[in-house]
């Protein structure tokens, strides 16, 4: 079985055929679902036709040939007996329960139209300024509405109050009450669209107009701008870009979650409408025509340029409608089985990829995926601008691949052990305890193989070949560090030790008490000795702190130029430094005794007795000549 055919076939047991047949021969143009939610039709080609399925049966309901592609239709009842279909050709199109009803046309080329309920009249916009009325109830059709622009592209009608707004070409909305037939307000929108970072190429038209509650109101433009206005304001409350300058031709709002869907041709987005952050966002493969939401549920369905009808739900939405509530069990399976998506065909690239293989022209093209903070492109066109860049790559290529074979053949060799360059010692000391951990049992090597692979693991191989991770042991850390971890090595070593007799011998697990206390005193004695070797450290480090201090000083005053200063001695003077140092020694040895009795005799001291019977003494300063010395 070929590749092309497997793929076939397991495609085939994943996908979900939820409605049997739901697709159109050619394309589907546009897709609706009725009020009562038990139908879903769509319009498509070639040939024309609607075709309408029955959710309850799962199954196609009936098929109608048109003699005309149709631009877009509406459902006038709860179900299907009332339909109205607007054609290329300017025929409008009445359908009942049982087929074809009448047919009238309009006279100029349409593009859009809505349904008034209270008055039963049909509002068609299109190729002309005139809003043109065909009331159903009287059967004729009414003045028209006439307006300020060359052209209208879209028009809606609010649920609430039937406010009538269409969007011209000139991108401007124009609002219109039915009950007077005059113009309430204009709003500028190709101006509001305009904002900072936005660029635009032409004038932005109005292209998909969408009423929500009384007062909301979501404008769509030709240059992929999404524009909430409230009906009291004319500046928009909040702009969204698609930023693929493609026209919005969808709009539609989830209640539930305060959410708009606006779809272009090439995606569908969803987003907060209060504060613009994106909920989530579909790229079909093919374009997209025409988006559906089915109402109250997480489902919604898509018309597209190609035969096949997507039919995508999102249980964060909401659940499944009431005909296909097993999907919320096929969801939770999903969950709990989380299947990765590998792309085989594809090639991740980044944006500087693209810059160096000049490919930055093709970001928002189909041959660009975008994907997180890159792009996937199709393997084959990435080997092949890689090949015209680089046209030496495949010699490159041979030489790593022969370099390669060779180094495999080497392997069957004896090997030996080389040291890395760098931190030979940190090295040799893991080869070491790796070679000690071998002795292990098999069950034990689990966590010795941990260490024996710092040297083969890619997350480690920089501290063994960059410089700059090289261990300094004279550093002050290094020192103080090392008696510690040498002891906690030695401590490991011998008990891996242990382990190993205690294997070999097949002892019992349980130890004596004497053996025991011996371990803690062996422990003690461990811990008091690597205590003794940093305080060792600590002191050699200040050593030779002082050592180094006193270097500095001793160079520092040896390249210093010292001047000598010389003074002169007056005559008349006596020079006697050398001489009252040695009296003054000679008096510090003699007593107190003998030190009094001379300063009396010198007349320095002066002895009194006093009333009480105390003495008295008086010390009279010998002047001393100053004089100075160097």
């Amino acid at each position: 079985m070929k590749k092309s055919d497997l793929e076939r076939s397991h495609y085939v047991l994943r996908r979900i055929e939820l409605i049997q047949d739901f697709e159109m021969p050619t394309a589907a143009t546009t897709i609706r679902v009725s009020r009562d939610g038990q139908y879903i039709l769509a319009a498509g080609t070639y040939k024309p036709r609607i075709r309408c399925y029955d959710t309850y049966q799962l199954s196609l309901k009936f098929e109608r040939c048109m003699d005309s592609d149709v631009v877009t239709f509406e459902i006038l009842s709860d179900d299907y007996s009332k339909l109205v279909f607007l054609h290329v050709d300017r025929y409008v199109e009445f359908h009942s329960q049982h087929g074809h009803y009448y047919k009238t046309r309009i006279p100029k080329f349409g593009r859009d139209f809505s349904y008034h309920y209270p008055s039963c009249d049909l509002y068609f916009v299109g190729a002309s300024s005139e809003v043109y009325r065909l009331n159903l109830e009287q059967g004729r059709f009414l003045n028209s509405l006439q307006t300020d622009a060359a052209e209208i592209n879209v028009c809606d009608i609010n649920p609430v109050h039937q406010l009538f707004a269409a969007g011209t070409v000139e991108g401007k909305v124009e609002c219109w009450d039915p009950r007077v037939r005059s113009r309430v307000a204009v709003l500028d929108c190709a101006l509001s669209s305009v904002t900072e970072g936005t660029e635009v190429e032409g004038l932005p038209s109005v292209s998909a107009l969408k009423f929500n509650s009384s007062l909301g109101m979501a404008v769509g433009t030709t240059t992929g701008q999404v524009l909430l206005f409230d009906l009291r304001s004319s500046h928009p409350l909040l702009v969204k870009d698609h930023y693929y300058g493609m026209p919005i031709h969808s709009i539609n709002f989830h209640e539930q979650l305060d959410l708009v869907l606006s779809a272009d041709s090439k995606i569908i987005k969803m987003w907060n409408k209060d504060t613009g952050k994106m909920f989530s966002s579909i790229e079909p493969s093919s374009s997209i025509t025409d988006v559906c939401v089915y109402p109250g549920s997480g489902m919604l369905f898509t018309a597209n340029e190609d035969p096949k009808m997507n039919t995508f739900y999102i249980p964060a939405l909401g659940p499944a409608p009431r005909w296909c509530s097993f999907l919320d069990n096929l969801t939770e399976e999903l969950e709990e089985n989380p299947e990765s998506t590998v792309y085989d065909d594809y090639k991740f690239v980044t944006r500087k990829d693209l810059e160096n293989l000049g490919l930055t022209h093709l970001i928002g093209s189909p041959l660009l995926r975008a994907y997180m903070h890159g792009f996937f492109m199709d393997i084959r066109l990435y080997h092949k601008v890689k090949t015209m860049s680089n046209p030496f790559a495949y010699e490159e290529y041979r030489k790593d691949k022969i370099r390669q074979k060779i180094e495999e053949s080497r392997v069957q060799r004896v090997q030996l052990k080389k040291l890395p360059k760098v931190n030979k010692e940190l090295a040799i000391k893991l080869m070491e305890e790796g070679d000690n951990e071998d002795a292990l049992s098999a069950a034990k090597k689990k966590k010795a193989k941990v260490r024996n692979n710092i040297l083969r693991d890619d997350r480690f191989k920089m501290m063994f070949e960059n410089p700059d991770y090289q261990v300094d042991e004279r550093s002050e850390e290094f020192r103080l560090l090392n008696p510690i971890v040498s002891k906690v090595g030695q401590q490991r070593r011998k008990k891996l030790q242990q382990l190993v007799e205690k294997e070999q011998e097949d002892q019992e697990d349980e130890e004596l008490e004497g053996r025991a206390s011996s371990e803690e005193e062996e422990s003690s004695d461990d811990d008091k000795s690597w205590v003794e070797e940093v305080r060792e450290q600590r002191r050699l480090i200040r050593a030779e702190e002082r050592q180094r201090r006193f270097n500095e000083r001793k160079k520092q005053d040896r390249n210093t130029n010292l001047q000598p200063r010389f003074y002169q001695i007056k005559t008349g003077e006596e020079f006697r430094s050398f001489g009252d140092v040695a009296r003054k020694q000679k008096v510090q040895k003699t007593s107190l005794e003998e030190r009094l009795r001379q300063e009396e005799s010198s007349g320095m001291l002066n002895l009194t007795d006093t009333a009480v019977g105390s003495k008295q003494i008086t010390f009279t300063l010998k002047k001393v000549s100053e004089f100075t010395v160097l």
